[in-house]
């Protein structure tokens, strides 16, 4: 136990007085963090600008005259006599259907009708010279009469074996073929008149009362990479109860840039404010506080909150929150937070 004693007190001792005499060093001290990196950005400078409002919807180029020409009596095609993109009068035939049945009546009746006829005559005659009774005369007569009646409703029937346009107008469609069997009312040839065309679309409910008749229209023609400026004709006030929706209706009289059944866009303008503040919609963010975009303020960008209003060709009007002249962040607003140092590109 006593040299246990002597290897401890020395080892104290010598801890008290420095361990070998080594100079104490101070911590080093933390490299300091380096500033936050300015992120590239693009901005725009907001100024007032004439802003109109669209609601936009897909419409068709209809005929304001588009007739389906059925025969008026089932039967078999044996001609059709005109062809699709053909120029057709109102009455013109645009197809026969077989009439034989009907034909072989008229033709048997023929020479009873001569006959009829040429006893009338005679009975005339005789009466004239006081020849006969009345009641001779008055028989051949109804005779006459009544077969020549019967031949003409024979004939008004078997019209009914003929395709009639009833207006004037092109060849839109043929939907028959020689042989097969048309019914009144089904297949039959399709007749537009170019000289009524107008643009057809319907809007959802929630738009009545939005848009009204002469409001102004551009028609953007997809197939023609073109379009035309013109006013809106009509608008309906009744909801279709099935799809929820109404009609509109822009009326186009002749224009050789149309064509039934092509597919355009109705742009309908039904607000305008000459001194707007607008950006593009792109720049707008939805947050748990409201609608916000990002603008350059002092090397920064910062955090607006904005009340937005109608948009229109990927624009928005900012209704409140922003200044004449402020500079709103159009680029590289993804990756910025709220007082982040940037850059302007």
């Amino acid at each position: 136990m006593k040299r246990l004693h002597y290897l401890i007190i020395p080892a104290i001792i010598f801890a008290s007085c420095g361990g070998g005499k080594q100079d104490k060093k101070a911590p080093e001290a933390a490299p300091k963090a380096d500033s936050a990196k300015a992120i590239p950005v693009a901005i725009m400078n907001v100024q007032p600008i004439d802003f109109h409002g669209y609601v936009e919807v897909q419409s068709q180029i209809v005929g304001d005259e588009n007739i389906l020409a059925t025969p008026q009596a089932s039967g078999t095609v044996s001609s059709i006599l005109v062809q699709v993109g053909q120029h057709v009068s109102k009455g013109q035939v645009l197809a026969q259907l077989d009439a034989a049945v009907v034909n072989q009546q008229i033709e048997a009746m023929q020479p009873q009708l001569e006959l009829y006829k040429s006893v009338y005559e005679k009975q005339q005659a005789l009466w004239k010279q006081n020849i006969g009774t009345e009641v001779q005369l008055m028989q051949s007569k109804a005779q006459y009469e009544a077969t020549r009646k019967q031949i003409e409703s024979m004939k008004t029937q078997r019209d009914f074996y003929r395709i009639v346009s009833p207006i004037n107008g092109i060849v839109d469609a043929v939907n028959l073929k020689v042989g097969e069997m048309a019914v009144p009312g089904m297949l039959g040839i399709r007749v537009v008149s170019y000289d009524k065309l107008k643009a057809e679309a319907n809007l959802g409910e929630n738009y009545l009362g939005k848009v009204k008749q002469g409001d102004p229209v551009i028609l953007v023609l997809s197939d023609e990479n073109d379009s035309i400026k013109t006013t809106l004709s009509y608008v309906s006030q009744a909801i279709d109860p099935t799809s929820r929706a109404f009609t509109v209706v822009v009326r186009l009289g002749n224009n050789s840039k149309l064509h039934p059944n092509m597919g355009c866009k109705m742009k309908i303008g039904n607000y305008q404010n000459p001194h707007a503040l607008v950006v593009p919609v792109s720049v707008i963010q939805k947050t748990q506080d409201g609608t916000m975009l990002y603008i350059a303020s002092d090397g920064k960008a910062k955090a607006v909150m904005v009340t937005a209003g109608r948009n229109s060709n990927g624009q928005v009007e900012i209704l409140s929150g922003l200044n004449e002249g402020d500079q709103v962040i159009v680029k590289g607003f993804e990756g910025i937070d709220n007082g982040q140092p940037i850059s302007i590109q």
